[in-house]
């Protein structure tokens, strides 16, 4: 593995809260973006509003990886608080730049990085009068300090800089000022750049920048879902904010200015999860975004709709439990909840986005399935996907698409037919007919959460009730054909080796099981992309001799589900666990394996 270079490197960001750094750490990572370059950012923030320590990574990767390397190579310390923990993270050959309008001695404490001071508050005092303006500046002065250092193109900085305050032109010049303050310090004591910069490439051509929450909510709106109810939690907010946005943009209409969507904000998660029922029993295509605490809360009426064959659509963004957890941390510790939630035996479709261009497209599937299956399916994120800015392909659209609306008899249809039983399964394919209320008198039935039989009428009989559990079951399994497939990356000699993945983990799998075939170590790689796990999933584990399940959450969620979904055998599964609250990194993936496969060889 080898060292920091040419568009290759990390760049990590520390400071406060609450300090207006967010706007300066997006502006790096998108000049580098508009110079060409595959870039990656990752935001790691507290969990309150202002005061605690944040930081932001920001991966310049040529190659185009998505995930973190585990490695730091520039270290913008910007917080006095966490020096001594910034210095300890950067990587042997690194260097940390910080301000030194007050002097750290003790940053000189390493000899195998470079420190390199710039008196950022120094300067902006000089400069700039108002006081909160001084914080705001020296931000910008350290974007043209690493500006200078990695080779970012002015240019560009200040064309993005002209785009964010297109109507306030004083402070394009003022921010640029700053800029160039922290670009002039470094340019005049410092020689420049460093072995490891920016060049400009041509790689970004057809791609953009996006989140997975703000690619998730324009999926809503694309697929025709209507109505939105939420109870905020973090770090689910976001989807329903881009819903909002863009249901004025898009659903209001033109002849009298009406809005054609109903969004509202709930006194709980219970509530909303009860508003998105009602309505989508009423005909709309609804949802909600939360994340698990807000699951746990509906898990009673999860269990309803699953029973009374309501098509709806629960958003999880995962972060870090149990209990409140770390809201701001990410993990993948919802896996089991999503597919088995709510008492009682019942199994649901879940889909697992890897990137914003999937979430974009499995927000719009997700309702199709729902409505098709008459069930509710859960899109399983997290607040690393959910919130952080990830480099895909521009977002694309059939515009000859027709939402699935499932099995919905019409007034024309009801009017031909004898008598209507709600869950009466008539053409053997496990899914019954429904009707929308107002239809015809013909399609009225009694929506009970109660056990009741085919007809949906009430019942305690063993036998009625456990026809309708089954043909759930039959039902559920059948989604097998029409969830999204599993995607194989084989390597290129046969090998005993797999490995298993889904969402988040892919970038990390990915780049990981690239190296280590470049190692020698050739290991085939299946990304599960929903459940009900389809055949193919079963068809891999049993072509290798070992299976490596990586997953982000300590109970090895996945792999006990596999176990239960499929006949494979226990020792065949090797769990690989991260689970610190910290996006995945593909080092961590590559020791993991790395180790297991050396010890097998040996063995």
């Amino acid at each position: 593995m080898s060292g920091p270079g040419l568009n290759d490197f990390v760049i990590k960001i520390g400071t406060v809260n609450g300090t207006g750094s967010a706007s300066a750490n997006g502006l790096l990572m998108k000049s580098i973006f508009r110079m060409g370059v595959p870039v990656v950012g990752k935001n790691v923030f507290p969990s309150n509003i202002q005061g605690l320590p944040t930081w932001y990574e920001i991966r310049v990767s040529g190659d185009g990886h998505a995930g973190r390397s585990g490695e730091v190579h520039m270290m913008v310390a910007m917080n006095q608080a966490t020096y001594d923990q910034d210095l300890a993270e950067l990587s042997t050959g690194g260097v940390l730049v910080y301000d030194s309008t007050w002097p750290r001695p003790q940053l000189e404490s390493r000899p195998d990085v470079t420190v390199i001071g710039v008196p950022l508050m120094q300067m902006c005092n000089e400069v700039v009068k108002a006081a909160r303006s001084r914080i705001l500046m020296k931000n910008m002065a350290y974007v043209g300090a690493v500006a200078a250092l990695v080779d970012i193109d002015l240019g560009v900085i200040r064309s993005l800089i002209e785009e964010t305050f297109a109507a306030k032109a004083k402070l394009i010049d003022s921010n640029m000022q700053a800029v160039k303050l922290g670009y002039d310090y470094i340019k005049e004591h410092y020689e420049t750049p460093l072995r490891f910069r920016v060049s400009a490439l041509d790689k970004t051509k057809g791609k953009v920048m996006i989140d997975g929450n703000t690619a998730a909510s324009l999926g809503c709106v694309y697929a025709g879902a209507t109505f939105g109810a939420w109870y905020p939690i973090t770090p689910s907010t976001s989807l329903m904010d881009g819903f909002f946005k863009y249901c004025k943009k898009l659903r209001v209409n033109k002849e009298n200015g009406k809005n054609k969507y109903c969004i509202i904000q709930a006194e709980d998660e219970l509530a909303a999860a009860g508003l998105i029922i009602g309505a989508a029993w009423n005909g709309a295509r609804a949802f909600t975004p939360t994340s698990g605490p807000g699951i746990s809360l509906m898990a009673e009426w999860i269990g309803f709709a699953y029973y009374t064959e309501i098509p709806v659509v629960f958003f999880d963004i995962q972060r870090t439990g149990p209990s409140t957890g770390m809201p701001t941390r990410t993990q993948q510790c919802d896996i089991q909840t999503t597919a088995y939630a709510s008492h009682g035996d019942t199994k649901h479709i879940v889909l697992y986005p890897s990137d914003p261009n999937e979430c974009f497209h499995f927000a719009a599937k997700s309702f199709d399935l729902a409505e098709r299956f008459q069930t509710p399916v859960f899109f399983l994120s997290d607040i690393d996907l959910g919130m952080n800015d990830w480099m895909v392909d521009e977002l694309t659209w059939d515009d000859s698409y027709i939402p699935d609306r499932g099995k919905v008899l019409s007034e024309d249809d009801l009017s031909k037919m004898e008598s209507f039983s709600r869950y009466l399964d008539v053409d053997g394919d496990h899914i019954p007919y429904r009707t929308l209320p107002g239809t015809d008198p013909k399609g009225a039935y009694f929506l009970r959460g109660s056990g009741h039989n085919a007809h949906a009428r009430y019942t305690e009989l063993g036998h009625e009730y456990q026809e309708v559990v089954d043909r759930l079951l039959a039902k559920w399994e059948s989604a097998k054909s029409a969830v999204p497939a599993p995607i194989v990356q084989k390597a290129a000699s046969q090998t005993r080796y797999g490995m298993i993945a889904i969402g988040t983990s892919d970038a990390a799998a990915t780049e990981a099981r690239t190296r280590l075939e470049a190692d020698g170590m050739p290991v085939d790689y299946m990304r599960v992309r929903a459940f009900p796990f389809t055949d193919e999933v079963e068809a891999f584990m049993a072509d290798h001799d070992e299976v490596f399940i990586i997953e982000q959450n300590r109970d090895a969620q996945l792999l006990n589900m596999l176990l239960t979904e499929t006949n494979v055998p226990r020792e065949k599964l090797i769990p690989i666990l991260h689970y610190s609250g910290e996006p995945l990194n593909y080092r961590f993936v590559c020791d993991a394996l790395e180790k297991r496969i050396k010890l097998r060889k040996i063995a």
